[in-house]
């Protein structure tokens, strides 16, 4: 199994939620206080410095207001070894 942050795969959710996020007109701090979390733990997940876990995707999705599954399909297009 490949490494998971830094991977093409990671880069490339990183880059979807922080564009659901401001198209949903969110800052950071907006978000982060939907989900009970500091502002830092949202920062550090738009920088790539830490890895999302399917919960905390489900919790993303339904804080900013987009479908997971819509994420899952843009992920699954890309190759594991890319």
């Amino acid at each position: 199994m490949s490494r998971t942050l830094r991977s093409w795969r990671h880069e490339a959710l990183v880059a979807f939620l922080i564009d659901r996020r401001e198209k949903a007109k969110l800052t950071q701090a907006e978000l982060a206080k939907k989900l009970g979390r500091y502002q830092s733990f949202v920062a550090r997940v738009e920088s790539g410095q830490r890895r999302i876990d399917i919960i905390e995707l489900l919790d993303l999705a339904e804080a900013i207001g987009f479908d997971p599954r819509e994420a899952l399909k843009r992920l699954i297009t890309i190759r594991a070894d890319n």
